[in-house]
């Protein structure tokens, strides 16, 4: 088959985050078993545009900001709608990984436009707005790209009955994991335990609990290194003030994925203090390298986590992420036996085997003509 993603932006400081992950390691996957898949997305900030990566093309489009208060959602990439309008007929299926944005919702529509088989993979993002631009879009674009997907890929419980409220019911809903490749083991770290927090700084990513959660367990004795890794999404200023002038807490910025992989598989531990968030891509990630999690109760993934004994899954408060993380630093047989239950289950029930077979199985259908 010939198989179009798209995703909203590729970019070198990583700033779109888990959605792009996701589609390069389901295109990789599709690709190892003899698909010829195309990655296509808005982009900023490279001095020369990749035309590939990790083996997977791509095909890149400038991007325009007309709505900047909107971040994402403001962005267009009127040149790649032009593109898909051109080329469009070339692939046997579209796989959006969808929002309400400006650079994926019009590829969408195209493809329902035009009878080209799509699905959609909303990752969480498309929830319930009291945004007063969200009902305009819903009502006029977001149903009907929603509704006649072929299939609409979920995550949750949650996000199955998000996706319900917001299109009205009527959707060809589907169950997809996030998969995750067979990463490297982590390495034995030598010197003081570092705790990586590989997030965008973002409200909704809390990377000030993570400060505020460092700065009590290093009061409380505990000798660590603290280290956010992520683009800053607005919360930057505030965590560099709430940081201070404590040496054994930094924000590196963002980070090639390959070299973020490498830097948590010689980390002790992942904190992401994000609540609601349905799959985080970085805690799995810390998991397949065999790097114990700390996570808030509320996690997409805290079921996983406690069912395998991979991490601890704690209150969303600092107190109770300190508290967790101290028990991880304190007792290395413990964070060791947990690392290594994590990267177990990640390469047994996460791997890309099981998504690529779903995939596969439901694009057939789709070009096929079947329901």
């Amino acid at each position: 088959m010939r198989i179009l993603h798209v995703v909203t932006l590729v970019s070198p400081d990583e700033a779109y985050g888990g959605p792009v992950s996701v589609a390069l390691n389901q295109s990789a996957e599709l690709r190892r078993r003899g698909h010829d898949v195309t990655v296509t997305a808005a982009t900023r900030g490279y001095q020369m545009v990749p035309a590939e990566r990790n083996g997977v093309p791509l095909r890149l489009f400038a991007t325009r900001k007309p709505i900047p208060a909107l971040k994402f959602a403001g962005m267009r990439a009127p040149t790649m709608t032009r593109w898909f309008h051109a080329v469009g007929d070339e692939f046997d299926i579209v796989h959006v990984h969808f929002t309400r944005d400006l650079v994926v919702l019009p590829m969408a529509l195209a493809a329902r436009r035009r009878h080209i088989p799509y699905v959609l993979q909303t990752h969480g993002m498309v929830v319930p707005s009291r945004h007063p631009l969200a009902a305009p879009v819903d009502c006029m674009c977001t149903r009907r790209a929603l509704r006649d997907a072929g299939a609409v890929f979920y995550l949750t419980p949650r996000e199955c009955h998000e996706l319900n409220a917001v299109a009205g019911g009527g959707l060809r809903l589907t169950p997809l994991a996030n998969g995750v490749p067979d990463y490297a083991a982590a390495a034995n770290p030598t010197g003081p335990p570092e705790v990586l927090f590989a997030a965008r700084l973002h409200d909704r990513k809390r990377p000030l609990v993570f400060v505020e959660m460092a700065k009590r367990t290093l009061a409380a004795g505990i000798d660590a290194r603290f280290t956010l890794i992520g683009p800053d999404e607005g919360a930057g200023p505030t965590v560099l003030a709430a940081i201070g002038t404590e040496p054994r807490i930094s924000w590196l910025g963002p980070l090639p994925h390959p070299e973020l992989i490498e830097r948590m598989a010689r980390a002790t531990a992942c904190v992401l203090p994000s609540i609601r968030d349905p799959y985080p891509m970085s805690v799995l990630e810390a998991m397949a390298v065999g790097v114990p999690v700390v996570i808030a109760d509320d996690c997409g993934l805290a079921p996983v986590v406690r069912r395998n004994r991979c991490g601890i899954v704690a209150g969303p408060a600092p107190e109770a992420m300190a508290d967790a993380l101290t028990e991880l630093l304190t007792a290395p047989d413990l964070a060791a036996g947990m690392g290594r239950r994590g990267r177990a289950v990640a390469q047994s029930e996460m791997g890309m085997g099981p998504v690529g077979d779903r995939l596969v199985a439901t694009y057939s259908a789709l070009v096929e003509g079947e329901p």
